[in-house]
């Protein structure tokens, strides 16, 4: 029986290996990670009948390029994009037969910025603190992909092009507008009421400085504040927004610092919300609601 897994032969800009995450760690200075677009992740792997936490691939914005060194399935969703066997058009958002020696292409996004690449048993390097996850804060996990790197595929159950698995599944598309509900606190004591006020009427847009550990706004409404002096670092959590000295609001994401001296003035709960935040492209509008 010949070798199995993938080979990378197109890294893209930024491929990751992401699962669910690795929570429970912060207390010992360890960030979350894991796929930041889960609804995009999970339909990945349930469309190839994975387990929930199987590790599958993040692309940022223009893809990846894989060969298949043995028979396999995968499925292609979050931001569309083509997806090509070997020069051959296929589905993205349903599963589809990758067979050995084919090369698998997944294109730009057409809108959005992170696609995920699933393949039928997961992908199988080891994990660290019980999670595979490529952590870009940390280093933890393996590094971002690379021409002729290998990745072990896990032992897979039945093929759902066959019949298991779902056949095909429908996702929200890339945000043309992003509106964050924001719970207060626990620092808006530091800002004043003006520009409190002015959060919540104020239209801000996606910075191309943001990544996985966050995302930055620009040209939005400054927060301003109502104490001078610094906030001891204090711990922070997945949708904190903190407000750095030039007060425009960061949102932080799955890579997040586990802690922070900025003022946090509110946190974005954990759902679609954030999900649409990882598909936000740079230029887009961002509105922040307020949520009970």
């Amino acid at each position: 029986m010949g070798p199995s897994g993938l080979v990378v032969v197109r890294p893209g800009a930024l491929t990751t290996v992401q699962d669910r995450g690795r929570p429970g760690y912060a207390h010992l200075g360890v960030p979350r990670s894991g796929a930041l677009d889960t609804a995009a992740y999970a339909l990945a792997n349930r469309l190839l009948g994975n387990r929930p936490d199987a590790a599958a691939l993040e692309t940022t914005l223009d893809g990846v390029g894989l060969r298949a060194l043995s028979a396999t399935s995968v499925a292609v969703t979050g931001a569309p994009c083509s997806v090509r066997i070997s020069g051959r058009p296929v589905a993205w958002g349903a599963p589809v037969r990758l067979p050995a020696g084919a090369e698998l292409e997944v294109g730009r996004a057409k809108s959005g910025v992170r696609s995920y690449v699933a393949v039928r048993g997961g992908l199988a390097g080891p994990p660290v603190l019980g999670s595979r996850s490529t952590d870009l804060l940390s280093g933890l996990g393996p590094p971002p992909l690379s021409a002729g790197t290998l990745l072990p595929v896990g032992p897979a159950g039945p093929d759902p092009v066959a019949g298991a698995g779902a056949d095909a599944c429908a996702l929200p598309g890339a945000p043309s507008e992003l509106l964050l509900p924001l719970r207060p606190g626990p620092r808006g004591d530091w800002f004043t009421a003006a520009s409190l006020a002015g959060l919540w009427r104020g239209v801000f847009r996606v910075s191309a400085m943001s990544n996985r550990i966050g995302l930055r706004t620009e040209a939005g409404p400054a927060l301003v504040r109502a104490r001078a002096g610094e906030l001891p670092s204090e711990g922070m959590v997945l949708g904190a927004v903190q407000v750095p000295p030039d007060g425009l609001p960061v949102v932080f994401l799955a890579d997040h610092p586990v802690t922070g001296g900025y003022p946090v003035v509110g946190v974005v709960p954990p759902g679609p919300a954030l999900d649409a935040a990882a598909q936000a492209r740079p230029g887009v509008a961002l509105r922040f609601l307020r949520a009970r």
